[in-house]
């Protein structure tokens, strides 16, 4: 389990200029593809962009916090995948052509002939125009970088924000560390489990998710956590005895979901975790935590393929929770995203 530890001057200089040069590369990138997409830029007012600059201080500064606190190792700031993205980028960049085009046909239906008994309808689609939606290696192999540079060097950050609620439950319950079974629900390329993993090495980790090339993708990259167990499932209908994990964590999946498979997949979440255990979500910010930032959060979907993102902002993920039966324990919002965490009620 983490320590607590100070985060040196050294370290803090080194963090904030990762970041800012992450920032200033994916913008200028950002930049580059708008203009050959013809998009115009978001009309965002003075005070939201002055808003948006304080959020993603505020984050920065509370990855450092969370440092200092023991909540999560020094590791976690500055474990980004270099080769990996080196790799990817180049494959980023010859792709570029293709998903212009297809943001310009709104052609969301051009993914690979798969099994439509196997995925369900709102599952087969270009999220984010991206090529081939979820269905294939090449998908798998520039997500991670392709979000990074969406969110501008924070993706990562805004994930492991799951991490200090679980770290306070470990601290907190009387389960064994080396026993604790957690799952991560819409696990993709395993990027959230593996920051988990560097946090908490001993527990057992289990992840699902709906793509067999995403769990490809991170059965490689988790090659070396000691206790891993990576299955291809629907969140909706999940493989496991009721009660099964002390832990349960999802995120940016229920933006994706529409409103019936959103309360599906909530109820399979309370169902698998055992009475007492703890379920941490995270997703894009709503109108019930961020009304502030409106404008960016309506902005997002009409740049991006995602269909059910205008009714999921009005759907607040805690309500959701509460209506499943789980006991909500904080809501929080984080730049653009948010933490919610909650218990099965029980001991």
């Amino acid at each position: 389990m983490p320590s607590t530890s100070s985060v040196s001057l050294t370290d803090r200089v080194r963090y904030r200029a990762q970041q800012y040069s992450f920032l200033l590369n994916a913008t200028v990138l950002q930049e580059t593809a708008r203009r050959l997409a013809r998009v115009p830029r978001p009309a965002l007012s003075g005070e939201v962009m002055r808003l948006l600059r304080a959020r993603t201080e505020a984050l920065y500064q509370r990855d450092l916090d969370n440092v200092a606190a023991g909540l999560y190792p020094r590791e976690l700031l500055f474990q980004i995948p270099v080769r990996e993205y080196a790799r990817a980028f180049p494959q980023l960049v010859r792709d570029t052509p293709r998903i212009v085009g297809r943001m310009r046909a709104r052609d969301y239906k051009d993914i690979p002939a798969v099994d439509k008994a196997r995925y369900p309808a709102y599952y087969r689609r270009t999220f984010h125009w991206q090529t081939d939606g979820y269905l294939s290696d090449h998908s798998a192999s520039v997500y991670d970088l392709g979000v990074e540079l969406l969110f501008r060097g924070t993706a990562d950050i805004m994930r492991r924000q799951i991490i200090p609620p679980i770290t306070r439950f470990l601290r907190d319950t009387a389960a064994v560390p080396a026993r604790t079974r957690l799952l991560d629900v819409a696990c993709g390329t395993g990027r959230v489990l593996q920051q988990i993993a560097t946090a908490h090495p001993a527990l057992r980790y289990h992840g699902v998710d709906l793509s067999p090339f995403y769990i490809k993708a991170a059965r490689k990259r988790l090659r070396d956590v000691a206790e891993v167990s990576l299955l291809v499932e629907n969140a909706e209908h999940l493989p496991y005895v009721d009660g099964h994990f002390d832990v349960v964590t999802s995120v940016y999946l229920f933006h994706e979901l529409p409103r019936n498979a959103r309360r599906n997949v909530v109820r399979e979440l309370f169902r698998v975790l055992r009475p007492g255990g703890l379920v941490v979500l995270e997703d894009s910010a709503q109108h019930a935590d961020s009304p502030q930032i409106t404008s960016v959060l309506h902005g997002f979907p009409e740049q991006y393929h995602e269909p059910f993102y205008g009714e999921y902002l009005d759907d607040d993920l805690a309500a959701l929770l509460a209506e499943a039966g789980f006991e909500v324990e904080s809501s929080e919002p984080h730049l653009v995203a948010k933490v919610v965490v909650a218990r099965k009620p029980g001991n």
